[in-house]
Order: C-alpha cells, then sequence, then structure tokens
C-alpha cells in the first residue's frame, strides 16, 4: 500500500509513487515520480494553469470507475484501459537516470521491474506519447511566464456517477453542445472532449472515438445484464428491416448472429472485464474496512 512497503519486497532503487489527481473541472492526472522526489501539488497546478488550489487528490471511487484499480495500486499501466484513456500522465524525468524502475500492473501484489524505454514502448502502444518533465522545478508563472505544463491539461471533463449532481448543464459555457471523444494519437496533448454522463447513478455512458457507445458499469448484476441486453437487442433490431428479411428470408437469424458477434464481442467482453475489475475494487476496499479484532 505503501512505496516504505514495497521497499521491503524490491529495495529501494527505482521505486516510483504513483499519486492520481484530479481538478475542480474533472479532469484527471497520473503523477508518476520517482520516491524520492519531492512533488508540490501547489507548484504542479500553477505549472498547469489551475491556480495555486487546483489540483487535489482523485476520490477513491475513481479508482474503480476510471482506473480500474484497487486502492494503493495506481500506475501508468492503468492507461491501457478504455475507460482511462483521457487521463493525463506526467512521469519524472528521474526515470530516465535509473536502469529500471517498479509500477505495480494494475494490482499491487506484484512489481513489474522495466527501462524507460520499455515503458515508452508500452505508452506509444495504446497511442499514449511519453511525457517526461522535471517534477522538483518551479517557474514562474504569470502574465509573461506562461503555466509550462499547460499543454497538458486534458481537455475532457469524466464525472462520477456521484458526482452528477454538481454538473448543471451539458453545455459549455458558450452555449455549445459538448461533442463526442475523439483522440489525436500523433499529439501529446490531448484534445479529446467528451459526453455528459447520464443520469442513472449505476453506470456512466461514454462516446468514444469510434461512434459506438462503450459504458462504465458497476458491480451490479442486474445493470450488468440490463446493459448487456440493450446492446444486443439494439443490434438485432436494427438488422431487422423489410429489405433485410427480403435478402436473406429464413437466413436472417443467422445474419443477425454473426452480426452481433462481429459487432457486440469486443465491446462485450470490455464491459465483463469493467465489471469484474469494478466487483474486485469493492470487495478489496470493504475487506480492507473490516478490521477484526486481535485475540
Amino acid at each position: 500500500m505503501t512505496v516504505e512497503e514495497q521497499a521491503n519486497y524490491v529495495g529501494n532503487v527505482g521505486l516510483s509513487k504513483n499519486l492520481f489527481l484530479k481538478d475542480k473541472k474533472h479532469r484527471y492526472y497520473i503523477v508518476s515520480a520517482l520516491a524520492h522526489t519531492n512533488v508540490d501539488l501547489k507548484v504542479l497546478s500553477q505549472r498547469l494553469g489551475l491556480g495555486k488550489g487546483g489540483l487535489r487528490m482523485a476520490p477513491e471511487e475513481a479508482l474503480g470507475e476510471i482506473l480500474q484499480v484497487p486502492l494503493g495500486s495506481v500506475t501508468p499501466f492503468a492507461l491501457v484501459n478504455e475507460t482511462a484513456r483521457n487521463v493525463s500522465l506526467l512521469l519524472d524525468q528521474g526515470f530516465r537516470t535509473q536502469e529500471h524502475c517498479f509500477f505495480h500492473p494494475l494490482s499491487n501484489d506484484i512489481s513489474i521491474s522495466l527501462n524507460t524505454n520499455g515503458l515508452d514502448k508500452l505508452l506509444k502502444s495504446i497511442e499514449k506519447e511519453p511525457t517526461y518533465v522535471d517534477l522538483e522545478a518551479s517557474p514562474l508563472v504569470g502574465k509573461d511566464q506562461p503555466p509550462d505544463l499547460a499543454a497538458f491539461v486534458p481537455s475532457t471533463s469524466m464525472v462520477l456517477p456521484d458526482t452528477q449532481a454538481e454538473v448543471s448543464s451539458s453545455k459549455t459555457s458558450a452555449g455549445n453542445q459538448i461533442s463526442p471523444v475523439s483522440t489525436d494519437s500523433k499529439s501529446i496533448t490531448v484534445t479529446a472532449k467528451a459526453n455528459k454522463p447520464s443520469s442513472n447513478n449505476k453506470s456512466v455512458k461514454v462516446q468514444p472515438a469510434n461512434g459506438e457507445k462503450s459504458l462504465i458499469c458497476s458491480a451490479d448484476v442486474g445493470n450488468f445484464v440490463d446493459e448487456i441486453l440493450e446492446k444486443t437487442s439494439t443490434l438485432c433490431l436494427s438488422e431487422i428491416t423489410e429489405d433485410s428479411i427480403k435478402q436473406h428470408g429464413g437466413k436472417l437469424g443467422d445474419v443477425i448472429a454473426n452480426s452481433i458477434r462481429k459487432h457486440l464481442t469486443s465491446d462485450l467482453k470490455n464491459l465483463a472485464t469493467i465489471f469484474k475489475n469494478t466487483a474486485y475494487t469493492e470487495g478489496f476496499n470493504a475487506g480492507t474496512k473490516y478490521q477484526p479484532k486481535r485475540l
């Protein structure tokens, strides 16, 4: 759960501390640094152009909903999850001086050792450009000195189900409807904008770049089944038209079955993985809150 505990297993060299942060506009950040690097959140907030108090620790529920990891397992590897695609990652430039660095692979019962070349390869494979910065720097920020890290502020807000009450409108200050999510894999700057989540307090629906709906499901079995049925029935109904009936006749059932496999297999696998990870996180949190008395 802590860097000190991890050091008991892997030593003190190359240890990383990983902070999961959010700003007032519900934009999320992972700051990954060497254990001895001093990270001043007030200074970092100013360097991002968020003011002195713009950054804070992300709520615990965001670990499961966005990063899909349990408490104590924040890691750059969490960006492989679709739900974390718009999380900004800032890496300590000190990692480049280390022969090997240690990170948790989505669970803190294991540590993975790799150098920055390996980390860069992983991040680029998921279209995340590695960004190394001097986290201990404290440059002046003012009228003539713009924030040096402002380019790394994501333009996407991700509102969790229990914080939706804080969102009064799905429109921007200019009155324009927020556009679907899209990212430019060639740019370090995140250019995505997200739809406002639905009012259902059990799930958050997101509009990904390919235009198809994906979702973040809670550990509620009923909602999990409902989402599967909704996706399947929607696809089935879209396939049943007068033209398709005339064209395929008695084989329409086979056509629909093949269409479901083609279009929903990946989506449903992702949904099942999210459900499993969320249930694991809730179980983990419940277990850590229960402290039996010692005899």
